[in-house]
């Protein structure tokens, strides 16, 4: 199949790519570079630099007619939207939708989008997370990335668009960002591979769930295999379509739900913890320092895969020890050639 990848220069959506020319598939990328970076660009893909917002995006979705849509271009730091709310509202919101309209103009292909886990369901109350979870987000970040998941719905309902959204855990793994704000895998490599302190705000008692790069890259795979699924799935075709294309899909009011699914491991890992993992790994003895808690940050979370995997087969199979060891190796070599180019 011919698909095109948003942000798929970046640090999710290049694996993404891989795993998909890995497959078999043809893949265009739309990156505009801001966050995403050349050297992760899959030299088998078609790549095109274009921001999400242009005019031009409708011109590429004509020329490419895809079979399938993976959009992971976004506007991806937490503390940015909280700065800017409107830059965040332009590129994750106003970007998807021109997108989504460029893509009804030309066939509407199905849509794998990526959320997030976290930061859409804010404060958790029930551990871990399903996706029937109340939605309370805590940043704008957050709030658009809810938004889209609403406008998916609605195109689905109104256009007949069969979608995905994928809300991720803390995806950590090779090419992840040492300065990116949602990193905190990368930010302790980097820090303790250079001999640097380790930072944690507030007690470091905080948990999230690490889902390696790798378990998420095969999701969108094979999110992107149920929409072509024989016999369909319940993402094979539009719910209004249902009956007459003779597919078997529940049409109860939560049926939205089904569409929608957590990838994360499910289990809770501390800041502290991590940072002792890493710690062992390397066999470094860099100091930690603790400083303020950031305010509004989330204190507990961890979301429950089981949808994801009973209706997409998907589950992670990448032990948390195992996938920072890969990590680190990665961050390694990355400072060992940055070393060579500066000496």
């Amino acid at each position: 199949m011919r698909v095109l990848v948003t942000g798929g220069a970046g640090f999710i959506g290049s694996h993404v790519v891989d795993a998909y020319l890995q497959a078999g598939h043809e893949v265009w990328i739309l990156d505009d570079l801001s966050r995403g970076k050349r050297e992760h660009v899959n030299p088998g893909a078609r790549f095109v630099k274009m921001d999400l917002r242009s005019a031009d995006v409708k011109d590429v979705v004509a020329e490419g007619e895809f079979d399938c849509i993976n959009h992971h271009a976004a506007q991806i730091d937490v503390r940015v939207s909280v700065a800017d709310p409107i830059r965040d509202t332009m590129v994750n919101i106003i970007g998807t939708l021109n997108l989504l309209e460029a893509a009804r103009l030309h066939g509407l292909p199905p849509l794998i989008f990526a959320s997030t886990g976290g930061a859409v369901y804010g404060e958790q109350w029930q551990f871990p997370a399903n996706e029937q979870h109340p939605t309370t987000p805590l940043s704008p970040y957050g709030v658009a990335k809810r938004a889209v998941e609403h406008y998916l719905e609605y195109y689905r309902q109104v256009h007949g668009l069969r979608y995905a959204a994928l809300r991720y855990a803390n995806v950590y793994g090779p090419r992840q960002d040492p300065e990116g704000e949602a990193g905190v895998v990368g930010i302790f490599c980097g820090r303790i591979l250079r001999g640097q302190r380790v930072i944690i705000y507030g007690n470091g008692e905080q948990t999230r769930d690490y889902v390696y790069i790798r378990d998420v890259a095969r999701a969108n795979l094979l999110a992107l295999e149920s929409f072509f699924a024989d016999p369909p799935t319940s993402l094979a075709y539009p719910l209004s379509n249902s009956r007459r294309r003779g597919a078997t899909i529940d049409e109860s009011p939560n049926a939205a739900s089904c569409r929608i699914f957590n990838i994360g491991t499910g289990i809770e890992t501390s800041v502290n913890t991590l940072a002792a993992m890493l710690l062992r790994a390397t066999g470094a003895d860099s100091p930690i320092v603790h400083q303020p808690a950031r305010p509004g940050e989330q204190n507990r979370s961890a979301i429950n895969p089981a949808l994801a995997a009973q209706v997409l087969g998907w589950q992670p199979i990448t032990p948390l020890a195992d996938g920072l060891t890969e990590t680190l190796e990665w961050f390694r070599l990355q400072i060992s050639s940055q070393a060579r180019i500066h000496s």
